[in-house]
């Protein structure tokens, strides 16, 4: 019997221990935070850290608060804009909890506190735009939103880090003119480009024809100079050429000339003013091939002779000079 009592009395003491330790030690995870109450009061440095931590059986109540970032789904909500244009408007909260004492004490349920605060912020910030703005401004209304949910959530220990909007659907009527707006936009664009592209061929062929017609002027102008400077340089030859002409080609050409209008058919002959001078000139010849005959006995012997061929063979007598 005494050992009955006692094996039961060890089991007691066991299964209160085990209450005790169960009670008294907890768990505290990397991402969790705990706030204890004691006797129903709570501070600052009731709040523990995570790691296994003990507490005080019966008197002391543990609150985990986890401080992972987490999001709630604003569902589609119907706001109006400034212009009176109902939108439905859905988008997503991110949140954290930086201050675990004033999440539990301040508030009940900060999710969902979080969440009606935003419905009715939405509503404000719309109210105050148009529906172009609206549609165009997405960015900055999400950084709106942001900032006056952030104020609003301080108070509970909450930090609202990012506001997206998902999507934002207008009337039906509003979706077709903006259909039709883009398809004329679209329908500008286009016109303006195939403009462009007009425009720039036809300035690349001027420019094509400019420079043929530039190229066509330069290989033009150095043909020119060519030609110039091939005639300036056959009249340069030519000119050498006469000027190494001596007084004897010249008599034996004009000599050829006589023969050649004595063989003529015509009936009159026109002798050049310069046949004195070529008898001169003859007369000079023959005087050296004969060797000392003078001057005044040689040229009547030679110009009767001239003299008579030219009469014979024109008819007529050279002018007097």
């Amino acid at each position: 019997m005494e050992l009955v009592v006692l094996l039961a009395t060890i089991g007691f003491i066991v299964i209160v221990v085990l209450v005790i330790l169960y009670l008294s030690v907890r768990v505290v995870q990397q991402y969790e935070k705990m706030v204890v109450f004691r006797l129903g009061r709570t501070n600052e440095s009731l709040v523990r850290e995570p790691g296994l931590r003990f507490l005080v059986p019966i008197i002391d109540r543990p609150v985990k608060v986890d401080v992972r970032e987490q999001f709630i789904e604003v569902p589609s909500q119907t706001t109006i804009t400034k212009d009176n244009a109902p939108i439905n408007v859905d988008f997503l909260i991110y949140w954290r909890i930086v201050d675990p004492l004033r999440s539990v004490v301040n508030v009940a349920n900060f999710a969902g506190a979080l969440q009606g605060v935003a419905t009715t912020t939405l509503r404000a910030v719309i109210g105050d735009l148009s529906l172009d703005e609206v549609l165009s401004r997405r960015e900055q209304i999400n950084e709106v939103l942001r900032v006056k949910l952030d104020e609003q959530t301080e108070r509970w220990g909450g930090k609202v880090t990012t506001v997206e909007i998902r999507e934002i659907i207008p009337p039906r009527d509003v979706q077709e003119a903006m259909n039709r707006q883009l398809s004329a936009e679209r329908t500008r664009r286009a016109v303006i480009t195939e403009s462009e592209g007009s425009r720039q061929s036809a300035i690349n062929v001027a420019e094509g024809q400019k420079q043929s017609a530039i190229l066509q002027a330069e290989g033009e102008r150095q043909a020119a100079i060519l030609r110039a400077e091939g005639f300036s340089e056959a009249l340069t030859r030519i000119f050498g050429a006469a000027n190494a002409v001596d007084e004897k080609t010249m008599t034996l050409q004009y000599f050829d000339a006589l023969k050649a209008i004595g063989a003529s058919p015509s009936t009159k002959f026109i002798i050049p003013a310069e046949l004195n001078h070529l008898l001169e000139a003859t007369s000079r010849y023959v005087e050296r091939g004969m060797g000392g005959v003078s001057t005044g006995g040689g040229s009547p012997a030679v110009s009767p002779g001239v003299g008579s061929s030219s009469t014979t063979g024109g008819g007529s007598t050279p002018p007097p000079r």
